[in-house]
């Protein structure tokens, strides 16, 4: 059973909408974010990353830039950039991406049902991102951006989300910069709202695809909320925290590929010649970029020329992690022939998200590092299945595009 709620959301009045819209607080640096809002005095990144308002201000996690981001987000209703709504409602949300549509549904989930698990997570978090957003929540007594979640599709669902889509005009239709098409229907039919909360009661769990710090943090702020009011009824709204939920059927899990700075000591004649020892077969594909197509192959590209490197079965082991290929190539390759121990702190390995091509590869290999691998995307079964059994993916096996957009919607705590 899993429990979405309707909220009174704080969102832009619609003449703002296109100006307010950002990517999310975690995709840019501090100078990108001040740079993608110059000129722009409603960009949400003044509230998810409001050091760029304090420039005389070093430490981008000191209380001040929190309180900035409250004051901020207080300046924006005053001015009317920011409205509330009349009374809880759900939204649908739909981005578009180069002809690739998700639709979603924006509401709240249960602190509960992150604690035990009904919400379930497939990634470790790092105490210094959560504290950065527990204090960012706190602060600003608000979830000020969702948590990505997913789960299995349910045609029930689709079918009142394609209904409210077909009879209603939507309150947001903004394309920004990269070309992603964000659309948002506020859905504040009290019967309808019920009907689709009802009907997430026979969804037997959500999954986190992207927002573990987010979720993480949002949760151990609702629980400190509750100490601090041991009366608390549990309908309180820090019981709650905001996501949007897409349908598994509609997600599209990128590759998230590998860069490593050097061969550790090989020559390339005889890295290869390990690699092949080490249970691969190695093709010479030429200058053309090459790309994995299916599961246990990988593309490597070194010395300006393509390989495809395919795993053979005895290295494939019966297990769900193991079997992924960041695993395999991890503990068949990078480990033992690249010495790179710990994916997660080894400073000779980076990560390139798919959406930056096999282009990117390519340029990392002419800048800064020696040979990449290309490696054949996840699918958004394996990471449930992972979540099922209760295990944790490799450090950078999924990269989720479009990015929610970020500044459409608050949840006031």
């Amino acid at each position: 059973m899993s429990t979405v709620r309707p909220f009174r959301a704080l969102r832009p009045d619609k003449k703002y909408a296109d100006k307010v819209i950002s990517l999310p607080y975690d995709v840019m640096n501090r100078k990108e974010a001040s740079e993608m809002a110059e000129g722009n005095p409603y960009s949400f990144l003044h509230i998810c990353r409001a050091e760029i308002d304090m420039p005389e201000q070093e430490d981008a996690y000191d209380r001040s830039v929190y309180e900035k981001a409250r004051d901020n987000i207080a300046g924006y209703v005053d001015k009317g950039v920011f409205l509330r709504e009349d009374k809880p409602a759900l939204y649908i949300y739909r981005q578009i991406m180069e002809g690739r549509v998700q639709t979603g549904i924006v509401g709240c989930v249960s602190v509960d049902e992150y604690q035990n698990n009904t919400i379930k997570k497939h990634e470790f978090t790092r105490v210094e991102k959560e504290i950065d957003r527990i204090n960012h929540f706190d602060v600003c007594s608000a979830n000020t951006e969702p948590v990505f979640l997913t789960y299995r599709d349910d045609k029930r669902i689709d079918v009142i989300v394609e209904s409210w889509i077909s009879n209603h005009d939507p309150e947001y239709d903004v394309t920004t910069s990269d070309g992603i098409q964000h659309i948002l229907w506020v859905v504040n039919d009290d019967e309808v709202v019920k009907g689709l909360c009802g009907l997430f009661e026979y969804i037997p769990a959500m999954y986190i695809a992207d927002g573990h710090h987010r979720s993480a943090s949002a949760c151990k702020v609702g629980l400190k909320r509750r100490e601090e009011n041991p009366g608390y009824s549990g309908d309180e709204e820090f019981n709650f925290f905001m996501a949007v939920i897409f349908p598994d059927k509609d997600l599209h899990v990128f590759d998230y590929n590998r860069v490593v700075k050097d061969l550790n000591g090989n020559d390339k004649e005889g890295f290869i010649a390990a690699i092949e020892k080490a249970g691969f077969t190695v093709e010479e594909k030429g200058t053309e970029p090459y790309r994995p197509e299916a599961k246990h192959v990988f593309g490597m590209f070194l010395d300006d020329k393509w390989y495809k490197v395919t795993a053979k079965d005895e290295i494939i082991p019966d297990d769900v992690i193991g079997a992924l290929d960041v695993s395999v190539l991890q503990e068949n390759l990078l480990g033992p022939i690249l010495g790179i121990e710990d994916p997660r702190t080894d400073k000779r390995i980076d990560f390139v998200g798919g959406i930056r091509g096999l282009e990117g590869l390519e340029k990392r290999c002419h800048e800064d590092m020696t040979v990449a691998f290309a490696v054949y995307p996840v699918e958004i079964s394996d990471l449930m299945s992972v979540s099922d059994n209760g295990l944790v993916m490799p450090p950078k096996s999924t990269w989720f595009e479009p990015k929610l957009g970020s500044g459409l919607f608050i949840h006031e705590i």
